[in-house]
Parts: C-alpha cells; sequence; structure tokens
C-alpha cells in the first residue's frame, strides 16, 4: 500500500529544502504521477547545517493515503480541511462534559443536551 522510508538531503549553503522541491524529486525518482501521494514530515536540520533527516511516505493512491494518513498531515498537504471550531462551541462542550463523570464524558462532549 505504501513505500515508507527515511530521508537524508544534503543542501550545502542553503538553510533548508522545500518540502515542495522534495516531493517533486521524489515523484521523479519513483515515478510516482500524483505527488499528492507523497508525504515528507519530520524534518531536523543537524547541527552546523548543510544536512537534513527526515521521513517520507509514497501511498499507491490517493484513496490509501486519505485511509491511513493521520487528519492533520492531510491538512498540511492540502487534501482535507481544517474545520474552525468556534471559542463558544468548545466552551459549550467543555461544559457538558463537565457535568458527567466516567466512560460517558466523550459522548456527553460530542452530543448537545436532548430535551
Amino acid at each position: 500500500s505504501r513505500k515508507q522510508f527515511v530521508l537524508e538531503v544534503l543542501h550545502p549553503g542553503r538553510a533548508n529544502v522545500s518540502k515542495a522541491d522534495l516531493k517533486e524529486k521524489l515523484a521523479k525518482l519513483y515515478e510516482v504521477k500524483d505527488s499528492n501521494c507523497i508525504f515528507v514530515f519530520k524534518f531536523r536540520t543537524h547541527f552546523g547545517g548543510g544536512k537534513s533527516t527526515g521521513f517520507g511516505l509514497i501511498y499507491d493512491n490517493l484513496d490509501a493515503a486519505k485511509k491511513y494518513e493521520p487528519k492533520y498531515r492531510l491538512i498540511r498537504n492540502g487534501l482535507a480541511t481544517k474545520v474552525e471550531k468556534s471559542r463558544k462551541q468548545m466552551k459549550e462542550r467543555k461544559n457538558r462534559a463537565k457535568k458527567i463523570r466516567g466512560v460517558k464524558k466523550t459522548k456527553a462532549g460530542d452530543a448537545g443536551k436532548k430535551k
């Protein structure tokens, strides 16, 4: 369903390499048709610069990527949209959850009052 690998990037004289550039290069290297199936993350620049290490995933198709990737990574790659919750919604959810103890707490936070 996917290829996963550790990426080591040498970039002497540059601060770092953009993820878009890396995705483009990986798409050519692995002959991937859709660069949205490529996810690169967890990049750390080594002390002194010139070298970064990170992690990469290449999925066979977009459906597999959407199925297995966490939501935040899909949002970063532009495959999903972030739902902006209003402050009032968050407070109401918190206060509903405060009234109930135990296992039922998570369900109480989700649903509104049923009268």
